[in-house]
């Protein structure tokens, strides 16, 4: 199968087929999604030697034969099931996981992935494959309202209109809250207004004014601009990875009391029902659309400042 891998350099290679083991399915790739992560990965993040990718739709096609012919999804963290934080209930964490196309485990560039099946999730009929391909991000931004308790009276500001940025607004925009989101572009600026959200530069927000910040920039720069814009007392969501050790005022966080909560990856079921009853908008967050075998140049697409969904087509 081709393959787009990273080792000393990004490639497009051709390599085995992957076998599945006896708790595994093998999914013939359809769609995958490029994302921040995996530009991070390019850039040394996670110091990852693999197949890229951990957004994707696909077909189940050996296996569980109960599940062969489904059309699928899959969780990235594959947990061993066993460890105390996954009889908790918390497999995103389990001590032991690998981590589709980021940590250990071969992901989706590719034409054939295979994957726990404890991890994999039918796509409704009526979900198309351009919906289902943001699966994974879109359940990350609905772990914000699991994180942190959002009522619609407060004043919550998204840092980063990007790909992550705009899912994690409409999600909250879902809570009858007060949303803003802090844009750069115009592009972003005209799908906020489109979906009646406020968009304002960073300079237009009061300072310490709202009560929760989604930084979802991926920079330092981002939590530095959360910290001027939160209350004392408010919460600042980090749903960014660094691929270095950003500089954090922590002196600015004991003294305003500032409330700071990591928040990763969400529950797929959320995500599927929300597009199932098309309450996200992804359709118009797809930028471009490149065969895997661009993939070098769908990789550099997604990589400029200000770009959205670029989607690999595999099938």
């Amino acid at each position: 199968m081709d393959a787009l891998v990273i080792d000393s350099t990004l490639r497009l290679m051709h390599m085995e087929s992957p076998i599945p083991a006896p708790d595994q399915v093998l999914i013939k790739i359809r769609t995958a999604g490029i994302c921040n992560t995996d530009l991070e990965l390019i850039g040394g993040y996670m110091s990852f030697s693999g197949v890229l990718g951990h957004e994707f739709v696909g077909e189940v096609v050996a296996g569980d034969a109960a599940m062969i012919g489904w059309r699928v999804v899959g969780e990235i963290n594959v947990a061993d099931g066993t460890c105390d934080l996954c009889q908790q209930g918390i497999p995103s964490q389990c001590r032991h996981r690998v981590t589709v196309g980021i940590d250990r485990h071969d992901g989706a560039f590719a034409e054939y992935l295979a994957l726990a099946a404890r991890n994999v999730y039918a796509v409704p009929d009526n979900v198309s494959d351009e919906q289902a391909v943001f699966v994974e991000p879109l359940a990350a931004a609905f772990q914000i309202l699991e994180a942190v308790h959002i009522s619609p009276r407060d004043r919550v500001i998204v840092i980063g209109a990007g790909k992550l940025g705009l899912l994690c607004a409409q999600v909250l925009r879902l809570t009858g809250a007060h949303v803003s989101v802090v844009v750069r572009r115009e592009k972003p600026r005209q799908l906020l207004q489109r979906w009646g959200l406020q968009a304002h530069t960073n300079d237009e927000l009061p300072r310490k004014g709202a009560d929760i910040v989604v930084d979802c920039t991926g920079s330092a720069e981002g939590f530095s601009s959360a910290l001027e814009l939160v209350k004392p007392r408010g919460t600042i969501v980090l749903k960014s990875t660094y691929r270095g050790l950003p500089g954090i005022d922590m002196t600015r966080v004991a003294i305003d009391e500032i409330r700071v909560v990591g928040s990763r990856c969400g529950s797929f079921e959320a995500a599927l029902r929300a597009l199932s009853a098309n309450l996200i908008d992804t359709k118009s967050l797809i930028e471009a659309r490149y065969p895997l075998k661009d993939g070098l140049q769908a990789m550099q697409h997604a990589a400029q400042p200000g770009a959205l969904k670029v989607l690999l087509e595999v099938r």
